[in-house]
């Protein structure tokens, strides 16, 4: 086992890392941004060097002052988290030129799964089934234009390096595709340094399932079920729940034979996910992508299996089998996330940089938060406002969003906005807890929002004054409950988490 590890991310993820270190014996180390000089992470490491200024361009995105970070530190292998240089084959090369073991796949896995185009190759070879669609880039409007005209509109077209939603756009018509060719291979170049995209045919009333997948070095490859991704804004996930609303054991064991056949052929190490559509009306499902890391969504599938992912990717990378067999994975009742960002959801969810006056996290049975922050802490313009990740588990799913809902009334956070009141209409959204969901959902729901809704009625055409009665009470309620609601006190900076480098002086490399 390794004796130090360092973190080359920042946030929750490092936190989340920073803890599975120090449960292994394991010396945690961090790295950050002048902007992050107070960050949580820093202040729970061991030790924690300085990378570079507020960019992560500057900073976190810099290979060789992570690496340096590393060789000064005495560190033996390097945790990316996600994001920043998590799926970047030419990090994970650096990290073994400098002796140091990546925790992740190796890097020729990375590179040939980053290119989405490559990736849909590798899941046709496995005999994986994938969306209708091109496996060459289109090189000009003109092949956009006469290959949707091929599989029929609606079309999807997207980057090859893509991920995040970047590079994506949904053409209904002929009419749109000029734009939305021009804008994907626009907004491809300025994300990835690659503007090339490809087509595929829009899959009607798409959910969007993910299947959790692990490899060791010793021939083992299995996966840990399904996770529901379907409620999305700018394509970007904001609440994951496992398992999904619509599954069942013959579609969870088809789906996960797909996925461990995908990670066999390529010769996958490591934690990763492979990302399906599933067709609401058909229940057919089709290969969307490959993402070579662990998922800021793990949380649910770990409070439903109780293996822990983090733990598994660090005694993986240094050599040992898995701690579990296909046969022994287990599903336990049901677990969801909503991810807490500082975003002002009445404004299309523009970021809310700013100061974290007071800070009160729910608790309580079956209650996870992985956060970030603390109060005092500052959400930098510089990097994603994503604060902590709520995640609640129950015997049913019924049970989990009655607990999510308690755990939302009682999250505050204040000096800046979040996304806790969406989430708190949306865990009494009726399609919500019917388990009705696409990547539409949020679409609607705001539809909804927008509406000034009749009276509601029952089945005999009357109207149900019971049911407005109730939905007036709880309006009351939760309304009553965030003007009175106590806050939590601030808290002084003398009473935040410390750590032994900081009783040291803080470490910092000569950039």
């Amino acid at each position: 086992m390794f004796r130090k590890i360092l973190i080359a991310n920042r946030g929750e993820i490092a936190v989340r890392v920073i803890r599975a270190c120090r449960e292994l014996d394991i010396v945690p180390v961090a790295v950050y941004s002048a902007a992050d000089a107070a960050a949580l992470h820093v202040r729970l490491a061991d030790e924690a060097y300085l990378i570079g200024a507020a960019p992560s361009t500057e900073s976190y995105l810099r290979i060789e002052r992570i690496i340096e970070a590393a060789r000064a530190c005495g560190a033996e292998a390097v945790h990316p988290g996600y994001g920043f240089l998590a799926e970047n084959a030419d990090f994970a090369r650096a990290a073994a030129a400098a002796g140091l073991t990546f925790i992740g796949p190796p890097p020729a896995v990375m590179e040939l799964m980053g290119s989405k185009i490559n990736a849909r190759r590798a899941a046709m070879a496995a005999g994986a089934p994938v969306v209708p669609g091109t496996v060459e880039p289109l090189d000009s409007y003109e092949a956009a234009r006469d290959t949707a005209a091929q599989y029929g509109y609606p079309v999807m077209l997207k980057a090859t390096a893509g991920g995040g939603g970047k590079g994506m756009r949904f053409v209904a018509a002929e009419g749109e595709m000029a734009s939305a060719y021009a804008a994907a291979r626009s907004e491809a170049a300025a994300a990835f340094g690659d503007d090339a995209v490809y087509l595929e045919k829009a899959v009607a009333h798409p959910r969007h399932i993910e299947i959790q997948i692990f490899a060791d070095t010793h021939d083992h490859v299995v996966h840990l079920g399904e996770r529901e991704c379907s409620i999305q804004r700018r394509h970007q996930k904001v609440i994951e729940e496992c398992p999904s609303p619509i599954n069942d054991p013959d579609l969870r064991d088809r789906m996960g034979a797909a996925a461990v056949g995908i990670a066999r052929a390529v010769n996958y190490v490591g934690a990763g996910t492979i990302e399906f559509l599933v067709s609401d009306l058909t229940r057919e499902f089709y290969f969307l992508e490959m993402n070579t890391r662990l998922q800021v969504e793990h949380p649910v599938t770990e409070l439903v299996t109780g293996i822990d992912l983090v733990r598994e990717q660090i005694t993986v990378a240094s050599g040992a089998p898995l701690s579990f067999t296909q046969a022994e994975v287990r599903w336990h009742g049901h677990a969801i996330e909503c991810r807490v960002y500082a975003e002002d959801p009445n404004n299309n969810f523009l970021p809310s940089p700013g100061r974290i006056t007071a800070l009160r996290v729910p608790a309580g049975p079956h209650v996870r938060d992985d956060g970030g922050v603390y109060a005092g802490a500052e959400v930098s313009i510089y990097y994603d406002p994503m604060i902590s990740k709520l995640a609640t588990w129950g015997r049913t799913r019924r049970e989990a969003i009655e607990r999510l809902r308690r755990a939302l009334g009682e999250y505050a956070v204040d000096g800046i906005k979040t996304t806790l009141p969406f989430f708190r209409e949306i865990v009494r959204d009726t399609e919500f807890i019917e388990g009705r969901l696409d990547t539409g959902f949020i679409e609607r729901f705001n539809e909804r929002r927008a509406t000034v809704r009749g009276p509601v009625v029952n089945n005999d055409g009357a109207t149900d004054e019971a049911t407005i009665a109730r939905d007036l009470a709880a309006i009351s309620a939760a309304l009553h409950y965030q003007q009175h609601a106590p806050r939590a006190p601030q808290i002084s900076d003398a009473n935040q988490p410390t750590s032994r480098w900081r009783r040291a002086g803080r470490a910092a490399l000569p950039f």
